[in-house]
C-alpha cells in the first residue's frame, strides 16, 4: 500500500488545545496504555473532521485498526460536543452584537432506512438541517442541533427556541424568506404575494439593502462547510448533532474566540 504525507489547514492550537482534553479525559479515567497518545489521537481526529479522511485511510497511515481508529475519532467528537454552548450560553455574547444573522443549511446525508424525515423538497436531497447564528462581519458564532432534512427553516428555528430567545434579548436579526412569520426581532424581506404582484421601488430597495447584510452570513455557513466531514456525513444521522457541536468548538479555537 502507498503511503503519502499531508496536512491539515488547522493551527497548533487547535491540536493541543484537543490533546489537552484527551489527555485529562484519560487521566479521569486512569487509563494506563493506549494504541496512540493524546497528541497522535487528536491529529487522528482532526485529520477525519478536517480533510474527511475515513477510518479505513487513517487506520492504515497511523497503523492501528479501523475499528480503534473509529473509537479514538467518537472519543474525542464526544469530548469536544460536551464543551459546545448551548443557545442560552451562546445569548450572552449574541446580545451583545450590533446585529445578528440568521440563516438555514442542510448538511448531506448517505440515505438512510428511514428516508422521509431526511428528505429536503427544497435542496431534492437526504440531510440534515442545522441553524446557523452568524455575527455582523459573517462570523461564526453558534450552530443548533441537527434535526431532519424535511423540517423548515422556521419550523427548526422555532423547535430550538432560537426565534424567542433572539427577540427577547432584543437582537436585530437578518433572515432570508423562509423565516417569513417569525416576527419579533427577525427582519426578512418583502416577498411578493397574490394580492401584491409586484413590489414597489422602496420595497425592493429595502431588499437589495437586506440582501446585501444577509449575505455576509454565508460565510459562516462557508466556514463551517470547509470541515470537508460535513460534505456528505456517512454516519448515523443521529451522530450529526456531537459532529456539527464538534466542529463549532473546534472552530472557535482555533478563531481564538469565545473558547473555553
Amino acid at each position: 500500500m502507498l503511503s503519502y504525507p499531508a496536512t491539515i489547514p488547522l493551527s497548533s492550537r487547535t491540536l493541543n488545545h484537543l490533546a489537552d482534553r484527551i489527555r485529562g479525559h484519560r487521566k479521569q479515567r486512569r487509563s494506563r496504555w493506549r494504541r496512540l497518545a493524546p497528541g497522535r489521537q487528536a491529529l487522528l481526529a482532526l485529520a477525519h473532521l478536517r480533510n474527511g479522511d475515513t477510518y479505513t485511510r487513517l487506520a492504515a497511515g497511523f497503523e492501528i485498526g479501523v475499528a480503534t481508529a473509529w473509537r479514538y475519532v467518537q472519543e474525542a467528537i464526544a469530548l469536544l460536543s460536551s464543551a459546545a454552548d448551548d443557545l442560552a450560553t451562546a445569548m450572552r455574547r449574541i446580545r451583545l452584537l450590533a446585529y445578528a444573522i440568521l440563516d438555514g443549511t442542510l448538511m448531506p446525508i448517505d440515505r438512510v432506512a428511514e428516508q422521509k424525515p431526511y428528505y429536503s423538497g427544497k435542496h431534492k436531497r437526504h440531510g440534515v438541517n442545522v441553524q446557523v447564528i452568524a455575527d455582523a462581519a459573517g462570523r461564526l458564532v453558534w450552530v443548533s442541533p441537527a434535526l431532519p432534512g424535511s423540517a423548515h427553516d422556521l419550523s427548526a428555528a422555532r423547535h430550538h427556541g432560537i426565534i424567542d430567545a433572539l427577540t427577547s434579548a432584543e437582537v436585530m436579526t437578518f433572515a432570508d424568506k423562509g423565516y417569513q412569520g417569525a416576527h419579533g426581532s427577525v427582519r426578512t424581506p418583502f416577498k411578493r404575494r397574490r394580492f401584491r404582484p409586484k413590489l414597489s421601488r422602496r420595497q425592493k430597495a429595502v431588499n437589495r439593502a437586506h440582501a446585501k447584510i444577509r449575505a455576509r452570513g454565508e460565510r459562516a455557513i462557508a466556514t463551517l462547510k470547509t470541515w470537508k466531514i460535513l460534505a456528505k456525513l456517512r454516519s448515523c444521522p443521529r451522530r450529526a448533532t456531537a459532529i456539527v457541536q464538534a466542529i463549532l468548538v473546534l472552530h472557535h479555537v482555533e478563531a481564538n474566540r469565545y473558547a473555553g
